[in-house]
């Protein structure tokens, strides 16, 4: 008997080859993704191919990674493409996927108002930044939503030695909404805020922001895919699931998001195990 990827991989094959097997036909799932990948415009870029490809119609809801999970928790998506990875392993741990697959990655960048009334220009060490934002009180913009942003957010003010709960005042603003909205309120502000790069790079309302921090290697950020586990929820569309995963792990998908740039800049960077190319 033929397990779900050893299925699914031979789709592809089938389907790169040109044939039209039965599971593409009128085939659609729901993927429950970041705001970053949506309003970066990756989806955009690499979902007419797949369909071309594949004849799977691909439907994203785009949230915030701990909103994502839940509406995958709920049995609302079919395949989660997120980027927190603790919340992912938790994720596997209750049992909603057996799985995860890095898929690509890119960074996160400090932006700031030019005047950079902090002084956090300059350096490449986020603690000390976020330190020196936290001691002058200057504003910051944060997500609040419980996304992957708000996660690494709240990850470096730890790293800084700072507690922010305790620490933030009428200087940090928690709205409670996603990048693009933050970013916006940043620019309204003349704030500080944590963005993803591929986000900042397609935001165009940018006002007197500009990056203030870069090239910490705490900023990483990896992205990571889970098919929905069907025994939690009957209605997984589990071969076309997988084989929306098994595309994006592919040469393909993976040439794909490299190729997806904006002004000249790549804003992913695949980074699926060499094994499946």
């Amino acid at each position: 008997m033929l397990t779900r990827r050893v299925f699914s991989s031979l789709v592809v094959a089938l389907m790169l080859a040109g044939a039209s097997p039965a599971l593409a036909q009128d085939e659609s799932i729901v993927v429950a993704s970041t705001t970053s990948t949506q309003d970066s415009g990756l989806f955009d870029h690499i979902l007419p191919p797949f369909k071309e490809t594949t004849g799977i119609d691909v439907k994203v809801v785009a949230q915030g990674t701990g909103q994502a999970l839940d509406t995958a928790r709920r049995g609302d998506a079919d395949v989660v493409f997120v980027h927190a990875k603790a919340q992912e392993e938790k994720f596997i741990e209750e049992g909603f996927a057996t799985e995860r697959f890095d898929v690509m990655y890119n960074d996160f960048v400090l932006i700031g108002p030019k005047s950079d009334p902090a002084r956090t220009v300059g350096t490449d060490d986020i603690a000390n930044a976020l330190t020196a934002i936290k001691d002058k009180e200057a504003p910051f913009v944060s997500r609040g939503d419980k996304s992957g942003t708000h996660s690494a957010e709240l990850n470096l003010w730890t790293a800084a030695g700072v507690d922010i709960e305790a620490s933030k005042g009428s200087w940090y603003k928690e709205i409670g909404q996603g990048m693009g909205a933050a970013l916006n309120t940043a620019s309204a502000m003349n704030a500080y805020v944590l963005s993803d790069r591929a986000t900042w790079l397609s935001f165009q309302n940018r006002g007197d922001l500009d990056i203030a921090v870069q090239g910490d290697k705490r900023l990483f950020n990896q992205y990571g895919v889970m098919l929905v586990n069907p025994e939690k929820h009957p209605s997984v569309k589990v071969e076309a699931g997988q084989t929306f995963i098994d595309w994006l792990l592919s040469r393909e998908g993976q040439n794909l998001i490299a190729d997806y740039q904006i002004g000249g800049e790549q804003l992913f960077f695949p980074n699926a195990s060499a094994e499946r190319s």
